[in-house]
C-alpha cells in the first residue's frame, strides 16, 4: 500500500511536511522497485533530507506545487499499474466523507469531505483515463455517470 500524508511510517512524523512529500515519493518508488519497507524508510528519509538541503527555494516551491497524488497514486495513471489505466473512478460514500476510487484499487486516491469535491477530481482523473466517473449516492445507489470514453462520446 502506497504511503500517503496520512498515512506515512511514524519516524517520518517530526519531518517537516516537504521532507516527508518526498520521503514519501521516493519511498513508495523502492516500495514500487521490490525493496522492503524496512530498507526503504531510512534510505527515503536520507534522500530526502539530502534533497532538501541540496534544493533551491524554488524547487521546493515547485515541488510543493504537485500534488499528494501525483507522488502516491499509482491508481491514476502510473505506468507501474498499467491495468487501472481503463478502470472507471467511483466516488463512494464512507464515513470519513467521499473516496475517489478507481474500480479494483485496493484503497481509495482521495477522501474528501465534501462530495462535489470528490465529483472533481473523479472527473479530472477519468478525463485524463478517457474513462467513465461513476457517482453514488449516500445509500450507495448510483446516481449519475459521467463518461470520459473518447469512443462513446463520439457515437452520441
Amino acid at each position: 500500500m502506497p504511503w500517503n500524508m496520512n498515512d506515512y511510517p511514524s519516524s517520518w512524523k517530526n519531518l517537516n511536511s516537504t521532507i516527508r512529500k518526498k520521503a514519501i515519493e521516493i519511498g513508495n518508488s523502492m516500495l514500487e522497485d521490490g525493496h522492503k519497507e524496512s530498507d526503504a524508510i531510512p534510505i527515503a528519509t536520507e534522500q530526502a533530507k539530502k534533497w532538501y538541503d541540496d534544493a533551491s527555494e524554488k524547487e521546493r516551491k515547485e515541488f510543493n506545487k504537485t500534488s499528494e497524488s501525483e507522488i502516491t497514486s499509482p491508481d491514476e495513471g502510473d505506468d507501474s499499474r498499467p491495468e487501472m489505466m481503463e478502470k472507471d473512478v467511483f466516488v463512494l460514500p464512507r464515513d470519513d466523507g467521499w473516496a475517489v476510487q478507481s474500480e479494483d484499487a485496493k484503497q481509495a486516491s482521495n477522501v474528501y469531505d465534501k462530495k462535489q469535491d470528490a465529483v472533481t477530481r473523479a472527473k479530472e482523473i477519468a478525463e485524463k483515463k478517457q474513462t467513465a466517473v461513476v457517482v453514488h449516492k449516500k445509500d450507495n445507489s448510483v446516481e449519475k455517470t459521467y463518461n470520459y470514453d473518447e469512443e462513446t462520446k463520439d457515437k452520441s
